[in-house]
């Protein structure tokens, strides 16, 4: 027995900083503490994105870009983030995958429409407003079936947490649509199947735009326009010969 000093049997600063941060990095749980007035309660710390298991496992990273996000997005994202952008990029894919198909039959079919021709930017302010309706009101039940399927409701919960949130148990793209039974039972066709989808609305996304594009630079329709591929990537060697064959030419003549 000498006389104790707790100053003495405190650890370093450093040491205390290191071992309470090792404590947070290996707990599970993270606490959100409300007022001293109210409860408090304990909500599971969500994962966030890490190399190791990209996009959460979610399908898509084929070849041959494999694991592309040179932006680094996925870094530190959590999941449900994750699972919103997919169903997102789901979503516009489908669109887009419509729109093209509408883009190559519309020049040789096209039923509802007085087949005016010309661009469809043009045409879309042309259309009846009966025909406006309907396209709204068709838009507006899909939109409200998906949403109802798999998003919060906003006005749910305390706060703002379930504002643009997906349901916890909403697989993103899975409506319950299949009407043909051709969702595979078996998880690797699945998943085969579900890479398939995303391929081809990752290229329709980029299709439309493209029909989009060449619309509004040359005013014709994909059908009314003259490309002529060959001109296109060795138009300066055509355009040189034909000059050379125009200048012998002249010269002959003299």
């Amino acid at each position: 027995g000498g006389n104790f000093d707790p100053a003495r049997h405190l650890p370093e600063p450093s040491t205390f900083v290191i071992a309470m941060s090792l404590a947070l990095a290996s707990s599970s749980l993270a606490l959100n503490v409300a007022p001293r007035s109210g409860p408090v309660k304990a909500v599971a710390a969500e994962p966030v994105a890490s190399k190791a298991d990209f996009a959460y496992g979610l399908p898509g990273n084929i070849a041959p870009a494999g694991n592309f996000d040179p932006a680094n997005l996925l870094e530190g994202t959590s999941k449900s983030e994750v699972y919103r952008w997919r169903e997102a990029e789901l979503t516009h894919g489908r669109v887009g995958m419509l729109a093209a198909a509408g883009f190559l039959v519309q020049e040789g079919f096209h039923p509802l429409f007085s087949a005016d021709g010309g661009p469809a930017i043009e045409q879309i302010p042309a259309l009846p407003p009966a025909i406006w309706f309907l396209m709204t009101l068709g838009i507006g039940i899909c939109e409200t079936l998906r949403i109802q399927k798999g998003w919060e409701n906003p006005y749910s919960g305390d706060g703002q947490e379930n504002i643009q949130k997906l349901k916890a148990d909403y697989y993103p793209g899975d409506l319950g649509f299949d009407p043909l039974g051709l969702k595979p039972t078996d998880p690797a066709e699945l998943r085969e199947m579900q890479e398939k989808e995303l391929s081809h609305g990752r290229l329709g996304m980029l299709a439309a735009a493209g029909f989009m594009a060449q619309e509004a630079v040359s005013g014709k329709t994909w059908s009314q326009q003259d490309v002529n591929f060959e001109g296109l990537l060795l138009g300066g060697y055509f355009s040189q010969e034909a000059a050379e064959v125009a200048r012998d030419a002249a010269a002959s003549a003299l």
